[in-house]
């Protein structure tokens, strides 16, 4: 009885819990937190409730995991942006990262932060403020980075750091709401273009 119960906890799990949250990861970008049901989220990752519960939490817990991967994957442009050598360079990676982030090929269209957090109801207002700190942590190491460019001489010394990052955020976020919208990234790239055309030299 025992060595059969020990075989029972002990079984391997009979799915790929990487390639799981992956799926997991697309269904809440498409369709937002609210819009994802357990059945849709367990169908697409090919696991019943039980196994969603038993490898990654409840349906918040998962949401927490899918972000994670997000931020460490399609939306890592974000951080490597901040590695370019100048303020401008940072600004075009940035918003480009995002055109392409937001009209991947045969994936979701627009952003998993913006998306996840339509139509917040009370009761996931957890994942609200989850999605807001993510979006304002994104704000400050903007800033950061471009009061560095000013502190360089990169830009001008009248340039308002925080302005700018608010600026290149709201830039970001309209990309993800036009690509959502069904505009390609041929046509979100002329947008950037034009939003840069104004940058402080």
């Amino acid at each position: 009885m025992g060595d059969s119960r020990r075989a029972v906890m002990g079984r391997p799990r009979e799915f790929d819990i990487d390639q799981a949250l992956e799926r997991a990861m697309r269904v809440f970008w498409a369709r937002g937190y609210e819009g994802s049901s357990l059945a849709e989220l367990t169908s697409a990752m090919g696991i019943t409730k039980t196994s969603m519960y038993a490898a990654f939490g409840n349906k918040e817990q998962l949401f927490r995991k899918a972000l994670q991967r997000y931020g460490a994957g399609p939306a890592a442009y974000a951080t490597r942006a901040l590695e370019e050598p100048t303020a401008r360079a940072v600004a075009s990676a940035f918003l480009r990262g995002a055109v392409r982030t937001t009209t991947p090929p045969g994936g979701p269209s627009g952003c998993l932060t913006v998306q996840g957090a339509l139509a917040s109801s009370d009761e996931t207002q957890a994942v609200h403020d989850l999605l807001v700190d993510w979006r304002n942590d994104a704000g400050v190491r903007l800033e950061e980075r471009f009061r560095r460019a000013v502190n360089e001489g990169d830009l001008p010394r009248d340039a308002d750091p925080r302005r700018l990052a608010r600026f290149i955020m709201t830039m970001g976020f309209g990309i993800a709401v036009q690509a959502a919208n069904g505009l390609g990234p041929a046509e979100l790239d002329e947008i950037v273009d034009t939003a840069l055309l104004g940058w402080p030299a």
